[in-house]
């Protein structure tokens, strides 16, 4: 079974569990899919729509933020069991000593030696961490302590 599929298998059995806050969030995420196919102008391949599953976590943890700089702990909470059950369809998160590895090994790899030289680390880093779900914040804010360092 696709990913496209299980999520839309479990959007059903949602619905007909009744389960009115995960019922949302998948049809937000069916929303978002059909949408990127019409721009695509075809069926979305696993990598692309594990990218745009990414890219809803990320706007969440955006949204996150910004709710609880606003005293909007109700919203924020919402955003957060929404990152949950979107994250539920990603693999799992690139460990800290994943990240840390692979920072590392791409900061060696482009002989990187000051914050100047941070975009090349960055993408050999992202790269090695490919398809392991590596938060970008995260990636850049260890990449910026071992340059800085």
């Amino acid at each position: 079974m696709t990913l496209k599929q299980q999520i839309l298998a479990d959007l059903t059995a949602s619905m007909k569990a009744q389960t009115a806050e995960r019922t949302s969030t998948l049809r937000m995420v069916k929303a978002a899919l059909m949408n990127r196919e019409i721009e695509k102008g075809g069926e979305l391949d696993e990598d692309e729509l594990q990218k745009l599953l990414r890219s809803l976590v990320k706007q969440r943890r955006d949204s996150v933020e910004q709710y609880e700089k606003a005293g909007r702990q109700d919203l924020a909470d919402k955003e957060s069991a929404e990152i949950g059950i979107i994250e539920g369809y990603l693999p799992a998160a690139a460990s800290e000593a994943e990240i840390e590895a692979a920072v590392l090994g791409a900061i060696e790899e482009t002989s990187a030696t000051s914050m100047k030289d941070m975009g090349p680390v960055m993408k050999a880093a992202q790269a090695r961490l490919a398809g392991k779900n590596a938060d970008g914040r995260t990636v850049s804010e260890m990449v910026k302590a071992k340059l800085a360092s």
